[in-house]
C-alpha cells in the first residue's frame, strides 16, 4: 500500500498555493449528490418590477427536506456600489431558508436581510448573502438580448460572471442557525454545503433576472439567453485577506480536508492495476482539463509564472501519458513518481486531482470525513507532562525551531483587524504601529517561543503547571494537543516572514470549495469564479452533475 503523503511534503505554502480542485471539492460533492438523489426545483414566486426590483423564491427539494433560496433584487445607484465588509447596499441579497417561506416569513424578510450586518434572521434561515453585479457585462447583456440578438461570447470570457456575491455567511452569522442545527443531515455533512447550495440557487436567479430585465426593455423583441452562453457564466467571488486566517484558525477542519484529499490519493495510487475503461476515461478527462488551462487568464506575475510552468508540466504530462504502459503494476503510482521528478508543484497537484476521476466509488465517500464533528479536541489535557508537549511541538513545527525569529525578514508582517475596514489586514511590523494589535496568526513563532519556555521546565511536569506561570502559551499547548489527532492541521511555512504570500492559504481554501483559474490581483487577493460550466438546476442529471467541472474539449 502507498502512504499518504507525510505533512511536511504537503503542508507548505508553496504546496498549499498549487493546489487544485478533486471530486472531493464541496461544490461537486453538491451537485453530485443532488443529481444522484433526484433532487427537484421550482421558482414559486419571482415577484420582481421593471426596474429591477422585487423579490423572488427558488427551491431546492430533496428527499427528506427543501431549501429555498430568497433573493431581494435592488435598484442600487452606481455610487453606492461597493465590495467592501462596510458596504451597506448591493444590488441583490439573499439568505437559504430551511424548507419553503410563507408570506409572513417573507415580510420578515424583506425587512432584515436587504440590510445585512444591520438586519437580524433567525433559525430558520441557514445563510445570509449579497452580491454585486459585475454593470460592465450586465447591461451588454440586458442591451443584446433586449434587441433580440445573444451577447458577444468574447465579453462572457472575459468577465465569467453576471454578478460577484461579497460574502456568503452561515454558521449563526446574523442570527442564522448555528452548523450544529444542520450538521446531522446527510445533505449537510460536507463542509460548506449550505453556502454552496445558496451559491448554486443564486446562479439560477442571475439569469432569470438579467433576462427578465431585458424583456422589460426590449418587449416581446427580446430574446432569452441561449443555453451554451448562459453555461458559462459562474458567479464571481473577490476573496481577500479576510479568508487567509481561516485555515489557521481551524485546525482540525483543514487537517480533516487534507487528509480526506491525501487518502483518496494514496487509495488510487495503491491499486495494483487500471482497466481500460479506467485509463480512457482519465485521458478524456485529461483533455478536458488541459483545455480549461489553455483558457486560463491571469495579469498577476505571481500566477503568470505558475500557469506557464503548469502548461509546460502538461506538455511534458500529455508525452508521458501517450507513452506509457498502464497495464504495469501501480500506474497510477508510478506516473506520480515520474511528475515527483519532472514536474513543477502545479502540475504533481494538477495530476494528482485528475488520478481520481475514474475512482468515485473509491474515493467519494471520503466527503463524509471532512467536516470537524470533535469539539473536544480543542481541551487542553492539562495531565500531560511537559515533555510530551515538547516533543509534539518538535513533530509538527521542528523546522520553526531552526528559524531566528528575531531576524527581522522572518517576522516582518504582524495580522491584525482594521477598524475602518473590519477586515483581517497584514501589515509591515517595522513600518506600521501595528505590534500591539497583532492576531495569533504565527503559530511557527508562537511555537518556538513556547519551545524554549518549556525546555526550561522538568519534563515530567505537567503542563497545567506550565500554563498557570505561562497562561500566555495555552494557544500553543492546545495547537500542539490537537496535532495527535490532525497531523495535517499545521501549515510548514512562516505565515509572518517577508515573502509570505496570503493568496497560497486563499487557494488552498477555495480549491476545496471547487473553485479554477484563480486570478490574483495582488499577493493578498484573489478574484475567481463558482459553477461556471456546471448545468443550471432544472436541467441538473445524473450525466451532468459531476464533471461539468471540466469544459468539454472543441470538436
Amino acid at each position: 500500500m502507498v502512504e499518504r503523503r507525510s505533512p511536511d511534503a504537503v503542508m507548505t505554502l508553496a504546496r498549499l498555493g498549487s493546489l487544485h480542485q478533486c471530486r472531493l471539492s464541496f461544490m461537486r460533492q453538491l451537485t453530485r449528490r443532488m443529481a444522484r438523489e433526484g433532487w427537484t426545483f421550482s421558482r414559486p414566486a419571482f415577484e420582481i418590477d421593471a426596474k429591477g426590483v422585487g423579490h423572488a423564491v427558488y427551491t431546492a427539494q430533496g428527499p427528506e427536506r427543501a431549501y429555498s433560496l430568497v433573493a431581494f433584487a435592488h435598484d442600487l445607484p452606481p455610487e453606492m456600489r461597493s465590495d467592501r465588509v462596510i458596504a451597506t447596499a448591493w444590488d441583490a441579497t439573499f439568505t437559504l431558508f430551511d424548507g419553503v417561506p410563507s408570506v409572513d416569513d417573507i415580510a420578515r424578510l424583506s425587512k432584515n436581510v436587504p440590510l445585512q450586518e444591520a438586519g437580524r434572521v433567525s433559525e430558520r434561515e441557514i445563510s445570509v448573502s449579497r452580491a454585486n453585479r459585475s454593470v460592465r457585462l450586465w447591461e451588454h447583456i440586458v442591451d443584446a438580448l433586449s434587441q433580440g440578438r445573444q451577447p458577444d461570447p468574447a465579453h462572457l470570457d472575459a468577465v465569467g460572471y453576471l454578478m460577484r456575491t461579497t460574502a456568503v455567511y452561515g454558521s449563526g452569522k446574523l442570527g442564522a442557525a448555528d452548523r450544529e442545527v444542520i450538521a446531522d443531515r446527510p445533505e449537510m455533512q460536507a463542509p460548506f454545503q449550505a453556502e454552496m447550495l445558496s451559491v448554486y440557487l443564486t446562479r439560477w436567479f442571475v439569469r432569470d433576472l438579467v433576462e427578465h430585465m431585458a424583456h422589460a426593455r426590449g418587449g416581446d423583441a427580446s430574446v432569452s439567453l441561449m443555453p451554451e452562453l448562459a453555461n458559462r457564466l459562474g458567479i464571481g467571488n473577490s476573496t481577500g485577506l479576510g479568508m487567509a486566517p481561516y485555515i489557521i484558525n481551524h485546525p482540525v477542519l483543514f487537517n480533516n480536508w487534507i487528509m480526506a484529499r491525501e487518502e483518496a490519493i494514496a487509495r488510487v495510487r495503491s491499486l495494483a492495476k487500471a482497466s481500460s475503461e479506467e485509463v480512457a476515461r482519465f485521458k478524456t478527462l485529461f483533455a478536458r482539463a488541459a483545455n480549461s488551462v489553455a483558457t486560463w487568464q491571469t495579469e498577476h506575475p505571481i500566477q503568470l509564472a505558475r500557469l506557464a510552468g503548469l502548461r509546460g508540466d502538461i506538455d511534458a504530462l500529455q508525452m508521458q501519458v501517450e507513452s506509457m504502459d498502464f497495464s504495469i503494476n501501480a500506474p497510477w503510482d508510478h506516473l506520480m513518481r515520474w511528475a515527483e521528478a519532472a514536474l513543477t508543484a502545479e502540475g504533481q497537484e494538477w495530476l494528482a486531482s485528475l488520478i481520481l476521476e475514474p475512482y468515485g466509488d473509491l474515493v467519494d465517500g471520503l466527503g463524509t470525513c471532512m467536516a470537524d464533528t470533535n469539539p473536544r479536541a480543542y481541551i487542553i489535557d492539562g495531565a500531560m507532562p511537559v515533555g510530551e508537549v515538547i516533543a509534539l511541538l518538535e513533530e509538527s513545527f521542528g523546522w520553526a525551531l531552526e528559524v531566528d525569529w528575531s531576524a527581522p525578514e522572518n517576522c516582518a508582517r504582524a495580522w491584525y483587524v482594521s477598524e475602518e475596514k473590519l477586515e483581517p489586514r497584514l501589515g509591515e511590523r517595522f513600518e506600521e504601529p501595528i505590534a500591539a494589535y497583532e492576531q495569533p496568526l504565527a503559530p511557527a513563532r508562537d511555537a518556538a517561543a513556547a519551545h524554549a519556555a518549556l525546555c526550561e521546565w522538568e519534563r515530567a511536569a505537567p503542563i497545567a503547571d506550565f500554563l498557570e506561570a505561562h497562561p500566555a502559551h495555552r494557544h500553543t499547548v492546545r495547537r500542539a494537543q490537537i496535532a495527535q489527532i490532525a497531523p495535517y492541521g499545521e501549515i510548514r511555512s512562516n505565515t509572518i516572514g517577508a515573502d509570505v504570500l496570503p493568496i497560497d492559504m486563499l487557494r488552498a481554501k477555495l480549491a476545496f470549495f471547487g473553485v479554477t483559474h484563480f486570478d490574483p490581483r495582488s499577493d493578498r487577493w484573489v478574484r475567481v469564479c463558482m459553477y461556471a460550466g456546471a448545468p443550471y438546476p432544472p436541467d441538473l442529471t445524473l450525466e451532468n452533475g459531476d464533471d461539468w467541472i471540466y469544459p468539454e474539449t472543441a470538436s
